[in-house]
């Protein structure tokens, strides 16, 4: 068991037992927690930037967040400054408890920004929270439900067989990995007529299946910028006779009924919900009959807390979940504790991170699944913290797309 300092509140009783006695170790775990710092380490995941985030206690242990990269990264420190004023003080293990008071204490929702500050803070608590029980997140969750989590290879966009063929069969081989996800656009969305992108789609489709072995899945994520429900049907429909493993997010997830709509014109599996913000609008999404698969962003929806009553909400309608997660190495620890432990977990999106100084040991498939780590407290992984010393920050930002017409559309 990992070593937890002792906070100067444990009773003295304690220090006449032995390191490794059970009274001790249970001592230590009940002892008082205050929160006396979050910071902010400003990094990168890769070519885009990333805000690490550390909540700090007297007894000397820490818990690690990865904020979520929406663009205006430089503008959370300044609301994980107003979130320490609220949290100073407080035992960090209270974490449903500390996540209502974040979210209450605000007469209007927070919004995306406000949520990525509130999910870094409530995974560096649920961190916390483990290494003074000694025991892995996903044991405080009611223990795992399965020995190890199935993963998917994300955003890989070649849309030229004769890229994508040798890059899938690569992390096949490397990883063990046999699912994936591909970009449905072989010509850009608004650069012909739409009937045209779907027929190169077809075919697109077509030979992968006849280049890849029988057994890979193969979803598409179509990125929210089909605007009309017309095409989103025609684009579904093109890739029907291949059997896509999902096809994700067509249209915008505002609307609610058209979703359900959709769902009911199409014969593939539907997903979406990475732009969802909490366990209300899911089960609007829901209640619509409008998904066969939610995909919920765990540093988007304001943490594991939030996370946890979605997956609820989506088991009580029979459906599965499916994590978005195009982030780093720190997030990908988050979601497989949430993915050991939650029964009615699909797949869970993963991006290998090629360079992230800051973390030692990210989780890396074997067997196309991520392996559990019972012997770890806390996330089960470690911060460089020499490393994040350094400022890596760069600058990021999303282009909107701009049609023939000048008009402009999501990209």
């Amino acid at each position: 068991m990992t070593s937890i300092p002792q906070s100067s509140s444990v009773p003295a009783q304690a220090a006449n037992l032995g390191e490794d006695g059970a009274e001790s170790q249970i001592l230590r775990a009940c002892a008082p927690l205050k929160i006396t710092a979050i910071r902010a380490f400003m990094q990168r995941v890769d070519d885009r930037p990333r805000v690490l985030v550390s909540v700090e206690t007297d007894a000397g242990i820490s818990g690690w967040g990865e904020a979520y990269n929406h663009g205006p990264d430089l503008a959370l420190p300044p609301i994980l400054d107003y979130f320490f004023s609220l949290l100073e003080g407080e035992d960090p293990r209270r974490v449903t408890f500390l996540h209502n008071k974040m979210l209450h204490i605000g007469r209007f929702p927070p919004g995306s920004l406000g949520l990525a500050a509130i999910a870094a803070i409530d995974h560096a608590l649920w961190d916390i929270a483990g290494k003074a029980a000694g025991l892995p997140v996903y044991q405080l969750l009611g223990g795992n439900v399965r020995d190890r989590v199935r993963v998917y290879a994300t955003a890989i966009y070649h849309p030229d067989p004769d890229d994508a063929v040798p890059l899938l069969m690569g992390l096949n081989e490397k990883f063990g990995i046999d699912a994936f996800k591909l970009s449905p656009y072989r010509i850009g969305p608004y650069e012909t007529r739409w009937g045209l992108v779907c027929k190169a789609l077809a075919e697109y489709f077509a030979e992968l299946r006849q280049r890849l072995p029988a057994h890979f899945e193969i979803a598409f994520d179509a990125h929210a910028v089909i605007q009309e429900q017309a095409q989103a049907v025609q684009m579904a429909k093109a890739l029907e006779p291949y059997e896509p493993f999902f096809f994700e997010e067509p249209m915008r997830p505002e609307h609610m009924p058209a979703w359900g709509r959709l769902k009911q014109k199409i014969n593939i599996p539907l997903a979406t919900g990475e732009a969802l913000y909490n366990r209300f609008e899911f089960l609007a999404l829901l209640q619509e009959g409008g998904a066969d698969i939610v995909q919920p962003d765990i540093a988007v929806v304001g943490g594991l807390t939030e996370m946890r009553r979605i997956a609820e909400v989506a088991d009580a309608h029979f459906v599965p979940v499916a994590p978005h997660n195009p982030m780093g190495p720190l997030a990908t620890a988050h979601n497989l504790h949430f993915s050991a432990a939650t029964p009615n977990f699909k797949i869970l999106e993963y991006k290998i991170c090629n360079d992230c100084p800051w973390i030692k040991d990210q989780y890396l498939p074997v067997d196309g699944h991520l392996e559990l780590r019972p012997d770890r407290p806390g996330w089960g992984v470690e911060i460089d913290e020499d490393v994040i010393k350094v400022d890596d920050y760069i600058h990021w930002k999303r282009d909107a797309y701009v049609k023939p017409d000048g008009a402009t559309a999501y990209s």
